[in-house]
């Protein structure tokens, strides 16, 4: 079974197209510049890692507009 598993990490990042996104962004940070945000992993890859960060909340995403900031005339 893998770890973490995709319905716990559906329940922090609502997309599976944004948890791809997050996951992978950090993964190439973590690549360049290893700043971990956890001291230990379960996982010894780069995706992985970034995978757990978001499962144990160390890792968040934000939504660059909203509804309100968009001024959508409805």
């Amino acid at each position: 079974m893998l770890y973490p598993s995709i319905d716990s990490l559906m329940t922090k990042i609502d997309s599976k197209y944004s948890l791809v996104s997050v996951a992978a962004k950090r993964a190439r940070s973590m690549q360049v510049h290893m700043e971990p945000k956890m001291d230990k992993y379960v996982s010894y890859k780069f995706v992985g890692k970034a995978l757990e960060e978001i499962n144990a909340e160390k890792l968040h995403f934000k939504t660059a507009a909203s509804h309100e900031e968009l001024n959508i005339n409805e």
